[in-house]
């Protein structure tokens, strides 16, 4: 068994773990308080994507893009056949359709620099926002990658640098001419919706593909029951950003402490989540390498670019509500990651070989 297909499964709870937060407006009337305060704060299932991410590349891709300008195009290259063809699919056919397309249209979507603004990044397909930050990532990650291998002080301060400068710059821009647009700003926005404001959950995947990488990793080994705190210490952590909400419609990570939680304290209970998978023999560890588990890890993408938004609502026309079109979903992303995704991709791998 790969030892790395565990972390394909993860992606499915991720994924799920977003669709609960986004339908958890029809079952407030039926949830528990505390029920509802976790499903409020589930939009965390993004910041499991993201330390995975950071993992992924970091470990698959830590030397050969920076081996020359060809290897660094084709790694972006692939990056983008990885993502881009469909979202362009789904992005289209909602411009496309009358009942859709007639609200805002943005070429910026198709870049996806629209999710650096926060007067656009929610443009289209709502939830590719979080498509700018990994794409940002993609780009910089062999250059991070690199100041890591020089000292890690070399990548948190490029990550600080990063961040300031992307804040300087949008209140530089707002002081200026008011940045209609409100590229990089205000704060906030930053801090909930750009890469130089989550770097932190990139950071944790991509530090724990070093230790592995280097084989540093004898800590990570005499750690027990890292699967279980992982876990425990997710689910605590996003129960304690719920707290801080000010009522069962607002989050807790408006609240400094819950940002504070986010940003710094759970990517380190995902990271550690994603190492007991990695080592530890464990029941968990078999049920996301199982081969259901991993076909919805494969197809997660798919899935998270259908599950609220354009898809969504384009069958609640014709089958049910939006809360109730799990299964059916799931169906449609398999479906697309098999007949599309999957052989466009491996097209692109063929041909940039």
């Amino acid at each position: 068994m790969n030892r790395f297909n565990a972390l394909t499964g993860f992606r499915c709870l991720a994924a799920c773990l977003v669709f609960l937060h986004h339908n958890r407006k029809y079952w407030r009337d039926e949830l528990h308080p505390e029920i509802l305060r976790l499903f409020n704060e589930f939009h965390t299932g993004v910041s499991l994507f993201f330390v995975l991410s950071g993992f992924l590349i970091a470990y698959t891709y830590a030397d050969d893009p920076m081996r020359s300008g060809k290897s660094y195009s084709r790694y972006i290259l692939l990056r983008l056949a990885r993502i881009m063809p469909l979202y362009w699919l789904v992005l289209t056919a909602y411009y496309l359709d009358p009942a859709f397309g007639r609200m805002k249209f943005s070429w910026l979507t198709y870049s996806l620099f629209h999710g650096f603004s926060d007067k656009h990044n929610l443009v289209g397909i709502a939830q590719a926002w979080s498509l700018s930050a990994e794409m940002m990532f993609y780009f910089l990650a062999p250059l991070l990658s690199l100041l890591q291998r020089k000292h890690v002080f070399y990548l948190l301060g490029s990550l600080l640098f990063l961040f300031l400068l992307a804040w300087g710059a949008g209140a530089y821009w707002h002081y200026l001419d008011g940045n209609p647009e409100r590229f990089f700003y205000p704060l906030r926005f930053i801090l909930t919706g750009t890469f130089p404001g989550r770097s932190a959950e990139f950071l944790a995947g991509m530090l724990l593909a070093a230790a592995i990488r280097n084989r540093r990793t004898a800590w990570l080994e005499r750690t027990r029951f890292k699967t279980l705190i992982g876990f425990l210490g997710i689910f605590g952590v996003i129960y304690c950003i719920g707290l801080f909400e000010p009522d069962l419609y607002g989050y807790g990570r408006d609240h400094a402490a819950g940002r504070i939680l986010e940003l710094f304290v759970l990517p380190v209970f995902v990271a550690l989540a994603l190492a007991g998978l990695i080592y530890e023999r464990t029941w968990l560890q078999t049920f996301f390498s199982s081969k259901l588990l991993v076909l919805l890890g494969n197809a997660s993408f798919a899935f998270y670019l259908v599950h609220i938004s354009y898809v969504n609502l384009k069958l609640r026309q014709w089958v049910l509500m939006p809360d109730r079109n799990f299964i059916l979903l799931w169906i449609i992303s398999i479906v697309l990651y098999l007949a599309f995704e999957k052989p466009i991709y491996n097209l692109c791998r063929k041909k940039l070989k």
